[in-house]
Order: C-alpha cells, then structure tokens, then sequence
C-alpha cells in the first residue's frame, strides 16, 4: 500500500482528526440553521459553538462499547458541551453526517487530482512541442508500420489526459452533494430548509432526493473515472516500457547516480515507476468494481457499501495523486534516443514506403489491387532476403514500366509522414 504520508496533502483529507473536524463543522452547522428558524435558543448555540470538540482516543474507547462510530463521537462531544447538548443531531441520521462528510473529502480530492492533471498536460504539452520533428518508427501490432514523430505520441497523450481532467471536473461536481433529510430521506424530523443552508455553506449542493444516503452511482461514477485516468497512465507506462527495451531503447527512464537496478546483476537499468504505475492501475480498476457492486442495496439502505467505501475511497484518491505525481516525474526526467529511433528505422530497409509506392502506381492508372500485390512481392522479398527495397523495385521491370527510378527516389522522402505535425499540433493548441 502506498503510505498515506507519502504525499500528505491528500492523506490529510482521509485522517481521523480532519474527519472529526468535518462531522464537528456539520453538526453545527445544523444546529445553526435550528437557531435561525427558532428552534434552539441563541445562548445553547453560543454554548454548543464555545464548548464543542473531540477527543480522538475517547471516542475510539467508547465505540469499543457502542459499536457505533457516529455515536461514539456524539457521546464524545456531548459531554464537552453540557446541557445544550440536547439540540445537537437534531432530526439527523447518522448518514447525514457520514455522506455529507465524504462529498467535502471527496471534492477536496478532486482539487489535488486537478491540479496533478493541469501540471501533466503542461508537461506533455512541452514534450510534444520539444520532439515534433523527432522521427521515429510508428508500430503496430508491434511491427514496423510507417514513421511518426515522438511529438505526436505525446500529443496523443496531451489530448487523453485533457478528457481525464473534464471527467474529474464533471465527477467532481457530480459527487459533491450533501443530504441532510433523516432517516429515510423524508425530512420527517427535519426542515428542508436546514439542508439547503448546510449544503450552500459547506460548499456542496443537497440531494433533490435521498434515502437515508446519497445513492452510491454518484460515488461508482467518480471512482469510474479516476479507474479511467489510471488506464491511461498505464496505456502511457507500458509504451515507455515497450521503446526502453535493449533492443529497442529509444526512451528510458531517467536513472539516479546512486540507483540501483538489480541485486544480482550491476548493468540493469530497470522501467520501474511504470511497471508500478501499471500494477497500481489493476488495483484501482479492483476498486471501481467494487462501487460498482455498492449502487445496490436493501430497500433505504444497508451497510454493506461502508466497510469497502472506508478502504476504496481513501485509497483509490491517494493512488491517482501518487500515480499523477510519479508519472509526471517520469516524464519529467526521460531520456530520449533519436540516433536509435534513426537506427531501428533503417532496420527496415524501406519497406515502410509501400504504401506510398503503392498509391504512386495506382496514381498511373494500375489497379488497386495489381499495385498491392506488386508492391507487396518486393516488400516480402526485402525481408525475407534482408535486400533494399527501393533498390528491389529500381530493379523491377513490371514496375520501371509505370515508375522511373527519379520517381520511385523522391517517394522515398521520410519528410512525407511528417508534414502534416504542424498542422496537428495547432489543432491541439500546442504551439
């Protein structure tokens, strides 16, 4: 598990101590809006304001007993108080203090993940600016396909990671409402007008209807999208890890003077923060699921959805703001190889143009499907016999016949894939 310290900014929303302080803040909050519609005379709420507060390791004793977190703290608190303490948890459930208590941490998250977002496409948006002339060999199902440019790969991932921070805007808000409506989400017990007040001063907005709890798709769609930002910061990971391979090694991790790749062997120089940020994504995609299985529940409410949310939340928070942050070092510190990039270019002797022959033959009247199969004879050959391939089709009389040697020379013009970079990158705002 990633310790909670690690980053403390996030940590701190999930302590006990800032937890007891939200439930403290909402309880009187609520006896503030009693006192504005008469019901709790000024001088107990002068009383309750004055003299509220919590003893952590009290009201953990207490709970030992009560077996019931909330009241544990409520006994806790009310023997600070006093008298007055009568007209604290007024009409309240003990949900309406547990959800509303998880929209403020849960909001307060997605603040730090925003800011972790905005600086990742910042650093991305000068990677892709920096190697948009960077050619490299684009690969699909691993093989060699036509050339690229690093730029573009990191544009690519500029453009994803600005989806992931819309989603956690929209998740945000869409997590960010409180309930204070009682036992079943009647307001039995309770003026409407309380929640209203409690929520716009909190920061939140109250449910336009509940049970006795927010309903849980609310949490399933935010723990969806921060599953969804972790799957593209693995998808990013596993790309590094790919080009760092020995034979390949066009990227690598950046290397510490001091690190250490192996116990056993010396030369290892290991893609180790993205082989953990892609294991760290499998826990978050673990966690989601088990949201997802929290939407349903017995009739206004069980507890079944408590214990998992006490571990998923927290923790699923701390990972993205621990993953965000390591991958923006990574990126941060990578190391780039274009003499390689040129290298496993040549490996292919060529035979990347293909396409470009094929359509400067279909350009002279030959069919499709002839210009394929031409093509395609001389593109096997060159691998199988280890040949140039412009030189195959130099050689090749069916082909001369429609191509001259000047012709078939300047479609091989590696500038060819890239003159459209510009082009894309101002369509992405990346200057």
């Amino acid at each position: 598990m990633i310790p909670r310290y690690t980053f403390p900014e996030m940590g701190k929303i999930w302590e006990e101590e800032e937890k007891f302080k939200i439930w403290l803040d909402i309880e009187i909050s609520v006896c503030e809006a009693w006192a504005k519609l008469g019901k709790i005379p000024a001088e107990s709420l002068e009383e309750i304001k004055s003299r509220a507060g919590f003893d952590i390791e009290r009201i953990k004793k207490i709970e030992e007993e009560v077996r019931h977190d909330v009241i544990a703290f409520l006994i806790d608190l009310s023997s600070k108080v006093g008298p007055s303490s009568r007209f604290i948890h007024l009409g309240l459930t003990s949900s309406d203090i547990l959800d509303t208590t998880l929209a403020i941490q849960l909001k307060r998250a997605s603040q730090i993940i925003i800011k972790d977002l905005e600086r990742l496409l910042q650093v991305l948006k000068e990677k892709a600016s920096l190697y948009r002339y960077t050619v490299m060999m684009g690969r699909t199902h691993g093989v060699h396909a036509e050339p690229i440019t690093l730029g573009l790969k990191f544009a690519l991932w500029y453009e994803e990671v600005k989806r992931s921070l819309e989603r956690i805007r929209k998740a945000s808000e869409d997590v960010a409402y409180g309930k204070i409506s009682g036992a079943v989400g009647t307001y039995a017990n309770i003026d409407p007008r309380i929640e209203e007040w409690v929520c716009k001063k909190l920061g939140l907005k109250p449910c336009p209807i509940s049970n006795q709890i927010v309903q849980r798709d609310r949490h399933a769609f935010y723990l969806g999208t921060l599953a969804i930002l972790a799957c593209s910061l693995e998808k990013f990971c596993l790309e590094i890890r790919g080009l760092h391979r020995t034979e390949i090694k066009e990227v690598e991790e950046g290397f510490g003077k001091k690190q250490r790749g192996s116990s056993a062997m010396p030369h290892k120089k290991n893609p180790i923060i993205c082989e953990r940020i892609c294991g760290l994504a499998r826990v978050l995609r673990g966690n989601l699921q088990a949201a997802l299985e929290n939407i349903a529940l017995w009739g206004e409410r069980d507890i079944s959805h408590s214990s998992c949310e006490r571990i998923i939340l927290p923790d699923s928070t701390i990972l993205i703001d621990y993953m965000l942050k390591k991958f923006i070092q990574t990126m941060e510190n990578l190391r780039v190889y274009p003499e390689n990039m040129k290298k496993n270019i040549e490996l292919s002797r060529g035979i990347f143009f293909s396409q470009r022959i094929m359509l400067k033959l279909v350009e002279k009247g030959v069919s499709r499907e002839d210009s394929y199969k031409l093509v395609q004879q001389k593109a096997m050959r060159s691998l199988e016999e280890g040949k140039d391939f412009k030189e195959l089709l130099v050689q090749d009389h069916q082909i001369g016949s429609y191509l001259n040697k000047k012709e078939i020379e300047e479609a091989f013009d590696i500038r060819y894939y890239t003159r459209y970079v510009d082009k894309i990158m101002e369509k992405l705002g990346i200057e």
